[in-house]
């Protein structure tokens, strides 16, 4: 009879070995590991995929099989042709799956997704630089932003001098004479009708009452665009026979841009109605060539143009004696 110390320490020896093979078998494989080759199962479950593809879209809209890829051990996603109008170059794609040890595949997931040569939407653009000249139509508003770089305050929301101004007091004095009250807040968010005594009521008197004016960088910027649409260096100034500066149809506009722009008036100039640089010119211009007036004849001596009738036979009732009868000469024995 055996003792039952050997066999109790022989155990001891073999339970960490045992533990050891469990904990390895145990090691979780990471779910984005990708096996190159697909699975067989799941490759050959072209039949299944194809009636997911139908299911998600209408018979007749999935195509022919156009390939697989392997997305991991045992997932294997399957392309077909995309028939549906409107949507060339797109496939549907259905992926598929079967878990370890087990012989069924299951549908995973079915997409309609873009292929290498499919027919995509621009690529999406805010509407603040989508916008383009002309864009806007009647009735449509374009806001702008609070610190757009082309305005600037056309003056000051300041009611008040600052406390170092010389005419602090004259203007507390003049306020006060003049029974004035001050408006607090920007000129844009003041009434239409600004307090009597208010910087906001002296612009609007002087015709100045806007919020904000065209900044340097805002006038540069238009006179950049009218000089590249009508300036010098278009093909329809290089080929005109004189500048707009010389032009009767130059209407000239008021400003700093007055000394380099104005308006064409000329109906037959392709710049009518337009903000033209004084470089510019077209065969429209006033002196470019002058017609000559048709000369006019002298008044003729005898007018050969016109025909006068002259009657062959004098009128019955133009004599002095009047005209008679038959009748009346029978009386008298004339025949």
């Amino acid at each position: 009879m055996r003792s039952p110390g050997p066999l109790r320490r022989r155990n001891r020896r073999r339970q960490p070995h045992s533990t050891r093979r469990r904990r390895r078998e145990a090691i979780p494989v990471s779910a984005t590991t990708r096996s190159r080759t697909p699975d067989r199962l799941c490759a050959e479950a072209v039949d299944l995929a194809r009636a997911a593809a139908e299911e998600a879209a209408a018979p007749g809209v999935v195509g022919e099989h156009t390939g697989l890829v392997s997305e991991g051990d045992r997932v294997v996603t399957h392309f077909f042709e995309c028939k549906e109008l409107g949507y060339r170059g797109w496939r549907w794609a259905v992926t598929v799956a079967r878990a370890s040890r087990a012989k069924l595949v299951t549908v995973d997931e079915a997409v309609l997704l873009p292929g290498p040569d499919a027919l995509l939407a621009p690529e999406w653009v805010p509407w603040s630089e989508r916008l383009r000249p002309g864009d806007l139509g009647p009735g449509d508003l374009l806001p702008t932003d609070q610190d757009d770089l082309r305005l600037e305050p056309g003056y000051t929301a300041e009611e008040q001098p600052p406390p170092n101004s010389l005419v602090s007091e004259e203007m507390r004095e003049l306020a006060e004479a003049e029974d004035a009250d001050v408006t607090p807040g920007a000129p844009a968010t003041q009434p239409t009708t600004p307090t009597r005594g208010s910087i906001a009521a002296v612009a609007e008197e002087l015709g100045m009452r806007r919020a904000r004016v065209l900044s340097r960088y805002g006038l540069h910027t238009a006179a950049d665009r009218w000089e590249d649409a009508f300036g010098p260096k278009t093909p329809m100034a290089q080929a005109a026979p004189a500048s707009c500066m010389s032009c009767g149809f130059l209407t000239p506009i008021g400003g700093s841009l007055g000394q380099a722009f104005g308006v064409c008036a000329n109906e037959f100039s392709p710049a009518d109605g337009r903000v033209v640089s004084l470089s510019y010119g077209c065969g429209g211009h006033s002196e470019a060539a002058v017609m000559p007036k048709p000369p006019q004849p002298a008044a003729p001596v005898i007018d050969e143009t016109r025909v006068d009738p002259f009657p062959l036979r004098p009128a019955p009732d133009s004599g002095s004696v009047p005209e008679t009868g038959d009748e009346e000469t029978a009386e008298l024995g004339h025949s």
